[in-house]
């Protein structure tokens, strides 16, 4: 008669973690933050560099870090975001500068 308390096959040693195998989200978590930074500094017309540091990472980190799909996913949405906002208000900017600057109304 067998022990039901006892198990029928020793444990199995669990095999140790592989350097390889831990993942990182480094470049991904980066291309998160710059995105989100270039879309809420490019409202003013001064995030492009932001947003391009998120794109660039947020492909780097596509290609090297796939296991972070939804860090570098916003970063390259935010970023790509931000690149067209913040040349949208580059161009209103100049604008708005080149038509006061026309404007002969305006001077003293």
């Amino acid at each position: 008669m067998t022990d039901p308390t006892v198990p029928s096959q020793p444990p199995q040693p669990i095999p140790p973690l592989d350097a390889s195998a831990t993942a990182t989200t480094t470049l991904s978590l980066i291309s998160m933050i710059l995105g989100i930074l270039g879309l809420l500094i490019g409202a003013v017309g001064g995030g492009l560099l932001f947003s391009v540091g998120g794109v660039v990472l947020g492909h780097l980190g596509r290609r090297r870090e796939p296991a972070a799909r939804g860090y570098w996913l916003t970063g390259l949405v935010t970023g790509y975001v931000g690149v067209v906002v913040n040349v949208v208000v580059i161009v209103v900017w100049v604008v708005f500068f080149f038509t006061i600057g026309a404007n002969d109304s305006l001077t003293y």
